[in-house]
């Protein structure tokens, strides 16, 4: 019998080894992770991305190797499918992260300005994906116009002074203070528009800097131009329910909320509480493509 036992073991097959990775295979994923830096690519379009995006699914091994490109280069691999592509963000310490700073600089020497276009951008979050279940569910598409963010946000203005006039908080501060409370109060000082003497709106304007948010979130793949009424009427992609998902958790956004935004559907905005009594708050972790 024992002769047997050793006889079984020294026929038994040893376990394969993984198989080794190679130059192609690096280059496939890195080839994917480059696909994913292309926002606005879609995958139906492109059958070599489309390939991946299957191996991706179907070889594990690929599948940790791409994520390793990705970590490598500071980027989190928020979801890889047929609707979003191979969707990825910029981790802080990231040479692809987006600072507002920088941002708001590009648009505008006025210091004070960044706050009005992080604002901007908290506020078109807000009006595209208003529930929690608008968050959630994959098949929804929010709308939102450059003239409705502007007028939900003077609408939260005048909302958050009355609030701070009942509990006496001081309602003119230092036009640099940081925070949510400077921004708004700025922003209700600033004109609604304006206009050049080619009769374009003025990029200091509150419906410019919208527009400047606007145009950033499409180039980048967030949202998707749908006319031109309203200041520029725009849809969200899946890629930007999935960066409102999952950056970072704003209490910013949280407060924009509570003041009780309704389910927006065709861009315009209403800051009256909902008939149904929705719970509005937003979902853990909602917030920008940007970093502080």
């Amino acid at each position: 019998m024992s002769e047997h036992a050793e006889w079984s073991d020294a026929q038994a097959p040893a376990p394969s080894a993984p198989a080794a990775v190679t130059p192609a295979d690096a280059a496939d994923a890195a080839r994917l992770v480059a696909f994913g830096l292309q926002p606005k690519l879609q995958p139906a379009r492109d059958q070599e991305y489309a390939e991946l995006l299957r191996r991706y699914r179907e070889d594990p091994p690929f599948a940790r190797l791409a994520d390793a490109v990705a970590a490598g280069l500071g980027l989190v691999v928020l979801e890889v499918s047929p609707r979003a592509g191979m969707a990825v963000t910029a981790a802080e310490d990231s040479v692809f992260a987006v600072r507002m700073g920088d941002y708001a600089r590009r648009t505008s020497a006025d210091g004070g300005d960044r706050f009005l276009h992080g604002l901007a951008h908290l506020a078109v979050a807000a009006m595209a994906f208003p529930r929690p279940e608008d968050l959630a569910d994959d098949g929804y598409i929010g709308r939102v116009s450059v003239n409705g963010v502007d007028a939900f946000v003077r609408q939260a203005c005048r909302r958050l002074e009355e609030r701070a006039e009942e509990v006496g908080e001081n309602t003119d501060p230092a036009t640099d203070a940081p925070g949510l409370e400077a921004a708004w109060r700025i922003w209700a000082r600033r004109s609604a528009a304006g206009a050049t003497k080619d009769a374009r709106r003025l990029a200091g304007s509150t419906t410019g800097i919208v527009g400047k948010a606007a145009a950033f979130l499409t180039d980048s793949g967030f949202l998707q131009r749908t006319g031109d009424d309203n200041g520029g009427t725009y849809r969200t992609t899946a890629r930007y329910q999935l960066q409102v998902r999952d950056m970072a958790g704003s209490a910013a956004m949280a407060e924009l909320l509570e003041l009780g935004v309704v389910p927006v559907t065709d861009g315009t905005p209403t800051l009256l509480p909902a008939a149904d009594g929705d719970d509005l708050e937003l979902a853990a972790d909602a917030g920008l493509p940007f970093h502080s």
